[in-house]
């Protein structure tokens, strides 16, 4: 059975011109020549220093490129964007109050011919991503989209990811397919690429359950009374958390306040081999 549900925190970011796809496909973490009708590309802003400042799904519709992204940092990303367009043709607008995010997940929903909708390019079981003029009627709530999302081990923006800090190696993007690791240079790629070449990552956000009261996002994490990573979003039971990946050698329970974790590794997650 389908599962669809209302993203009330996402906005759109419009980028139309004759100069849209080269323009953006210089600045961003993935391949934009490979977003087409039915195929979203997920990709990341970065800082010139190769860390997270935002993420989103792009999509295209007749001549124009949609960025889905979080409604928050839609300003953000009209005006970041646009100090880069020098003489570029290409306008950027923040469209959010255009659309309604939905993401559908589960058994194929029946969308109106209307709908702007790709498959999620992240992993098979995050269903679609769906943008409409009008509300359709939703079966899940948003809550019930973070619980599916966090057991497959999918960051959820500034939720999850920390602006001008995570790498997005840490964060999955290479095995979720969020970097075009051949389309050549964009902003951040030097530390990108470095980061795997020279297997650097000393932590990854990876899911967790919680035996007691899931703590707050921000919380801290220790394993025999050190600091070994913190919290990130969850809900009742699971959560993702930043962790140090020597704590997954380590027998030593995780704690964070009153509750103790269990890291649940995804089956698609690569992680260094112990010795």
């Amino acid at each position: 059975m389908s599962k669809i549900a209302v993203l009330a925190d996402r906005g759109v970011v419009e980028l139309t011109g004759a100069d849209r796809v080269p323009f953006l496909q210089g600045l961003v973490s993935n391949d934009v020549t490979l977003a087409m009708p039915g195929v979203a590309v997920w990709a990341a802003l970065l800082t010139a220093q190769g860390k997270w400042l935002a993420d989103f799904f792009i999509l295209t519709e007749q001549e124009r490129l949609l960025l889905e992204c979080e409604r928050a940092q839609a300003d953000m990303l009209v005006r970041t964007l646009g100090r880069y367009r020098l003489r570029s043709k290409v306008a950027l607008a923040d469209v959010s109050a255009q659309f309604v995010s939905h993401v559908a997940w589960g058994a194929a929903a029946s969308l109106p011919a209307s709908a702007i909708a790709a498959p999620d390019p992240r992993l098979p079981d995050a269903g679609f991503r769906i943008l409409t003029a009008q509300a359709l009627s939703s079966s899940a709530s948003e809550a019930e989209w973070h619980a599916h999302r966090i057991t497959l081990g999918l960051p959820d923006g500034s939720r999850d990811l920390e602006s001008g800090k995570t790498l997005l190696l840490e964060a999955g993007f290479d095995e979720l397919g969020g970097i075009s690791w051949t389309k050549g240079c964009y902003m951040g790629q030097e530390l990108t690429a470095r980061t795997r070449y020279r297997g650097l990552l000393k932590r990854r956000l990876i899911p967790i359950s919680c035996t007691g009261p899931t703590p707050a996002p921000g919380s801290a994490i220790t394993q025999g009374g050190a600091e070994v990573g913190s919290v990130r979003s969850g809900v009742p039971g699971l959560a993702l958390a930043t962790l140090r990946l020597d704590t997954m050698e380590n027998t030593v329970p995780l704690m964070c306040e009153a509750a103790s974790l269990t890291p649940l590794i995804p089956g698609w997650m690569r992680l260094p081999e112990r010795g």
